[in-house]
C-alpha cells in the first residue's frame, strides 16, 4: 500500500493522478460520450459551440486532475476556457439546464475512474473521503462560476437596438414567429449569408454590398463575429460573387459565405452553409471561404466519429513508418489530385514512374486493402490532415 510508514499520505493523491493521467485518452473519450449522450451538441446552431465543447471537455478533465493533487486550501483556478463556453452556450440560448447536466454527468464518470484508480492504489477509506469531499468543493466551485458567467451573459444582451436586432434575427433563425419590421429587410428576397470576424467588419460588408448591389442586413453575434446578409431582386451568380470578393475584399478580414438562396427557407439555409464552413476556414489562410467549395469538410468536422475514425483507419497506419510516412502520402496526395493517374502523378511530383507504384503499394500493404476500393475514404482523411498540418512539399523530404 502507498500509505505505509515510509510514504506519507500527501504522496497518495500525486500517485493516483498519475495514474489517471496515464488513462487521459480514455477518460476523455468517456466524457464525450456521456455529455454528448445528455444533448447532442451537433443541434446547437454555433459550430463554435461545437467545436468548443472538445475543448472543454479536455480542460474540465484537466481540472479534475489537478484538484486530485492540490490540498483543499490550494484549490486550481476555474479553467477560463470553460467560462468562456458557458458565455458561447448563452448566446446561443442552450438552456443551462443542459450545460449544467453535462457537467453532473462528467462529473459522476470521473467520479467512477477516480474510485477505481484508488482501489487500484488500495488507497484507505479516510484519505478516499477527503479526496472525494476535495472534488466535491472542486466542482461546487464550478458549477457555481459557470452558472454566474451564463447568467451574466444573458443579462448584458437584451438591452440596445443592436441586441433586440440580434434576438430577432436568432428567433427566425430558431423557426419563430417573429414580426420582422424592425430588420428593414426583405426576407422574401434572395439572399447570401456571410460571417464576418475582424475589426471594419461593417465597413467592409457595406462596400461590398454597394458592389454587388444588395441590401446589406448585419448584426453583431459577439465581441468580434458579424453574421451578414446580402438581399436582392435577382439571385447573384457565383462568378459575380467570387469577382467582386476577389477584386474588392479586405485580405486581412476572414470572410465565410454560404450559397445563394430564395426566401426566407433560403435566408436560414444560406446562412447555417456559412457557418458550417467556419470550422474549415479557421484551419485555412485564405481571406474567402465559400461553403460550396468545402462542404464535404465542413460536415465531416461535425461529426466526430467519421473524423476520428478515417484518421484511425487511413492516417495512422501511414504514420508509423515515420521515415518514410510522409513521403507515401505526399505520392498518395498527388496520385489522387492526378484522378488516380500513375503516370502523372508522378510528373507533377518530378520523380519516375516506377517511385510513385512503389509507394502505392506499400501503401495498400500499410491499409491492408486495394486503393481503388477507399479512394474517397482516403482523400477525405488526407483532407482532414491538411487542415491540421499541411504537408511538407515533397522535394524538402524525399
Amino acid at each position: 500500500m502507498w500509505e505505509g510508514p515510509q510514504t506519507p499520505a500527501v504522496v497518495v493523491p500525486a500517485r493516483l493522478a498519475e495514474r489517471l493521467r496515464a488513462r487521459h485518452a480514455e477518460i476523455e473519450e468517456a466524457l464525450r460520450a456521456r455529455v454528448y449522450a445528455i444533448s447532442d451538441p451537433g443541434e446547437a446552431v454555433d459550430p463554435e459551440y461545437t467545436a468548443g465543447l472538445r475543448t472543454a471537455i479536455e480542460e474540465a478533465l484537466d481540472y479534475g486532475l489537478a484538484g486530485i493533487e492540490a490540498a483543499a486550501e490550494h484549490l486550481p483556478p476555474i479553467p477560463p476556457t470553460l467560462l468562456a463556453q458557458a458565455r458561447i452556450a448563452a448566446r446561443n440560448e442552450i438552456n443551462l439546464d443542459t450545460v449544467l447536466r453535462r457537467y453532473f454527468g462528467g462529473y459522476a464518470l470521473l467520479g467512477d475512474f477516480l474510485i477505481d484508480a484508488a482501489h487500484a492504489e488500495e488507497m484507505s477509506g479516510p484519505v478516499l473521503k477527503r479526496l472525494l469531499r476535495t472534488q466535491a468543493t472542486l466542482f461546487d466551485r464550478l458549477i457555481a462560476a459557470v452558472s454566474e458567467e451564463y447568467g451574466r451573459e444573458r443579462e448584458t444582451r437584451a438591452s440596445s437596438a443592436a441586441e433586440r436586432r440580434l434576438a430577432c434575427v436568432k428567433r427566425l433563425l430558431n423557426g419563430e414567429f417573429v414580426d420582422p419590421s424592425e430588420l428593414n429587410y426583405d426576407l422574401e428576397a434572395s439572399h447570401l449569408a456571410a460571417i464576418v470576424k475582424g475589426p471594419e467588419a461593417i465597413s467592409a460588408l457595406d462596400g461590398l454590398a454597394a458592389i454587388l448591389d444588395r441590401r446589406l442586413l448585419a448584426v453583431q453575434s459577439d465581441d468580434v463575429t458579424i453574421w451578414a446578409w446580402f438581399g436582392g431582386r435577382h439571385k447573384l451568380q457565383p462568378d459575380e460573387i467570387e469577382r467582386a470578393i476577389s477584386r474588392h475584399w479586405p485580405e486581412r478580414l476572414p470572410l465565410t459565405i454560404g450559397e445563394p438562396a430564395q426566401g426566407l427557407a433560403g435566408w436560414r439555409f444560406t446562412h447555417r452553409q456559412a457557418r458550417a464552413a467556419l470550422p474549415v476556414a479557421a484551419h485555412t489562410p485564405k481571406a474567402f471561404t465559400r461553403y460550396a467549395d468545402v462542404a464535404l469538410l465542413a460536415s465531416m468536422l461535425q461529426d466526430d466519429l467519421l473524423t476520428t475514425s478515417l484518421r484511425q483507419i487511413y492516417l495512422a497506419p501511414l504514420l508509423e513508418d515515420c521515415d518514410r510516412g510522409a513521403v507515401h502520402r505526399e505520392s498518395l496526395r498527388a496520385y489522387l489530385d492526378a484522378n488516380c493517374n500513375v503516370s502523372s502523378a508522378a510528373a507533377a511530383l518530378g520523380v519516375n514512374r516506377h517511385t510513385v507504384t512503389s509507394h502505392l503499394r506499400i501503401i495498400e500493404e500499410r491499409l491492408g486493402r486495394p486503393l481503388n476500393t477507399c479512394t474517397a475514404e482516403v482523400d477525405a482523411a488526407l483532407r482532414l490532415e491538411a487542415l491540421d498540418s499541411p504537408l511538407l512539399p515533397y522535394a524538402s523530404i524525399f
